[in-house]
C-alpha cells in the first residue's frame, strides 16, 4: 500500500487544494492530520477566539472527510516529532503540506523534512512567495512595481482549478486526540466551516463586489468581502476566489469594483512576499531609523486606546468592536493604527501584538504589513504626513453614525452635528443628550491639531538618518 500524509495547517478545505491534490497522486491510503502545536496554540500571542475558530471549522473539515470515507487525524505536540511519528506508524512514505511564509513555518518545516519526506505545494498564495522578484533577484518593495510583476507572471485560470475529491481513500488505524472545546463566541457574521466559506464568498460577489470600489471604505464593514478570516486558514483558495471574481468583471455591469478587490488580493500577496523576504520585519521597522525613534511610552496612553477609552468616537467605536467581535473593516483598522502610531506616536509593534492576540483573521504577513504601512515604517508605507483626523474619519465614513452608535452607546442620543467631535458639544446639548463630557464620555486624549503638528516635527526628523 501506498500511505501519504495530508498534514493540514492553513488549508482547511477540499477544493482546489493543490497539497490535497499532490498527497492525493498515487496514494492507496491518506492520512489528513493536524497537530496542535503547542508553539501556537500557548503563544503569547494567541488569540483564544481564533483558536475556537480554527477549532470549530476543523469540527467541520472533520465531517466533511468523513462523508467522503475518510476522517482527521488529530495530534498534540512538535510536529518535528509528531509527523515523524505519525509517518512511521502509518508506515507513510510520502508526506505533503502547503508552504507557509513565516519565519517559524519555514523552521519548523525544514526541521521536519530531516526526518520525513516533505513536499509543498503552493496555495497560500497565488505566486508563492519568492517567485515575484526584481530582474536581479532582489524583492520587490514597492506595491506598484510589484503589482506589474505579479500580474506580468499570469493570473489564474479556470482550468487550473481543482474540484473537492467526492471519496477519499481512508486512512489506516491511528490513534487520534478529541479537539478542545471552543472557548470563545464566534459572531454570526462568520459562519463555521468551507461550505459556509463558499457560500459567503457566492453573496459577496453576487451582492457587494461591483460597489467595492467605494463600500469597502465604510467603516462598519457592510460594504467589503468579510472574507479575510477564511483566507487565514485556507477555507477559501484565493486562486479560486480570483478566477471567480474576475468572470463578474466580463459582465455588462461594470468592472471597478472587480478591479478593487482584485487588487487588495495583490496587496495580500505583497505582504506574504514581503515576509518571506524581510522575515525580521516582524520585531525590526523595515526602516531602520524607526528602530531608534524615541517613541511615546505611556501605558495608561496605550490602554486607553486598547480599551476604546480615547474620546474619538470612531477609534472607540473601532476598538470596541475588535474587542466584542475579533474583526474590523479595513478602514477602521487603519484609522486606529494611524491614531496609535501617528497621532498617540506610539510604537507600531504594541497595536500589531494586540491586534495579533485579538483578530479572529489574524495573519502574521497582514498584520506585520498593515502596521508597518500604517506607521510608515516599511516598505511603500503611507507617507508621514498622512495623519488621519478622526472626526474627517468618521463624517466620511460613517455618515449616519449607526455605527459609532452602536460600539459606543453613550453617544446615543448625540445629534450627528456633534456625533465625530462630542467635545464641541454646548453643555445644554450634553445634558439632553444625557452625555456629559468628561463624565459619560471622555474628553479626547489629545488635542488632535496640536498632535498632528507634533507628528510631523516627529517625522520630518527622522528623514533624514532613514535616507542615508
Amino acid at each position: 500500500m501506498a500511505t501519504h500524509i495530508w498534514w493540514i495547517r492553513r488549508d482547511l478545505r477540499l477544493h482546489d487544494n493543490q497539497a490535497l491534490a499532490a498527497a492525493l497522486s498515487g496514494a492507496t491510503a491518506l492520512v489528513p492530520l493536524f497537530v496542535l502545536d503547542p508553539r501556537l496554540t500557548e503563544s503569547t500571542v494567541r488569540s483564544p477566539r481564533r483558536l475556537s475558530f480554527l477549532f470549530a471549522c476543523l469540527r467541520a473539515l472533520d465531517g466533511e472527510l468523513r462523508r467522503r470515507g475518510s476522517r482527521l487525524i488529530v495530534r498534540v505536540g512538535d510536529p518535528v516529532t509528531v509527523v515523524s511519528e505519525v509517518a512511521r506508524e502509518a508506515g507513510a512514505r510520502l508526506v505533503v503540506a502547503e508552504a507557509d511564509a513565516t519565519p517559524y513555518a519555514r523552521q519548523r518545516d525544514a526541521a521536519v523534512s530531516t526526518r520525513v519526506p516533505l513536499t509543498l505545494k503552493p496555495g497560500l498564495t497565488i505566486h508563492p512567495p519568492g517567485t515575484v522578484h526584481r530582474p536581479d533577484g532582489r524583492p520587490y518593495t514597492v506595491f506598484t512595481q510589484f503589482a506589474r510583476a505579479w500580474h506580468a507572471r499570469g493570473v489564474p485560470d479556470r482550468r487550473e482549478l481543482l474540484s473537492a475529491p467526492p471519496v477519499l481513500p481512508p486512512p489506516p488505524a491511528l490513534a487520534t486526540v478529541p479537539l478542545p472545546e471552543p472557548t470563545e463566541t464566534i459572531p454570526d457574521r462568520f459562519p463555521i466551516g468551507e461550505a459556509a466559506a463558499r457560500r459567503q464568498l457566492q453573496r459577496f460577489l453576487e451582492e457587494r463586489l461591483l460597489t467595492y470600489d467605494t463600500g469597502r471604505n465604510l467603516l462598519d464593514g457592510s460594504g467589503s468581502s468579510q472574507l479575510s478570516p477564511y483566507f487565514r486558514f485556507g477555507l477559501l483558495s484565493v486562486r479560486e476566489a480570483w478566477v471567480r471574481a474576475a468572470a463578474v468583471a466580463q459582465e455588462p455591469s461594470g468592472t471597478r469594483g472587480v478591479q478593487a478587490w482584485l487588487n487588495e488580493l495583490v496587496w495580500r500577496e505583497f505582504y506574504h512576499h514581503l515576509l518571506a523576504a524581510f522575515p525580521t520585519s516582524v520585531r525590526c521597522s523595515l526602516r531602520p531609523a524607526f528602530d531608534r525613534a524615541p517613541w511615546v511610552r505611556d501605558e495608561a496612553l496605550f490602554r486607553r486606546w486598547r480599551d476604546g477609552e480615547t474620546g474619538f468616537p470612531v477609534v472607540d467605536a473601532a476598538m470596541r468592536q475588535l474587542a466584542t467581535e475579533g474583526w474590523i473593516s479595513n478602514r477602521a483598522r487603519m484609522v486606529v493604527a494611524n491614531a496609535l502610531t501617528k497621532v498617540f506616536l506610539m510604537d507600531w509593534r504594541l497595536g500589531e501584538r494586540h491586534f495579533r492576540r485579538t483578530l479572529l483573521d489574524g495573519d502574521l504577513a497582514a498584520n506585520v504589513g498593515g502596521w508597518q504601512w500604517s506607521a510608515g515604517t516599511g516598505t511603500d508605507a503611507a507617507p508621514f504626513f498622512r495623519i488621519f483626523n478622526p472626526v474627517r474619519q468618521g463624517e466620511r465614513f460613517d455618515p449616519t453614525g449607526d455605527w459609532i452608535r452602536r460600539w459606543v452607546p453613550e453617544l446615543c442620543n448625540v445629534p450627528n452635528e456633534f456625533l465625530y467631535a462630542p467635545w464641541r458639544m454646548p453643555l445644554t446639548v450634553q445634558q439632553a443628550a444625557g452625555c456629559r463630557i468628561g463624565h459619560d464620555y471622555p474628553s479626547p486624549v489629545v488635542d488632535y491639531e496640536a498632535a498632528r503638528r507634533r507628528a510631523l516635527a516627529w517625522f520630518d526628523g527622522l528623514r533624514a538618518p532613514q535616507s542615508e
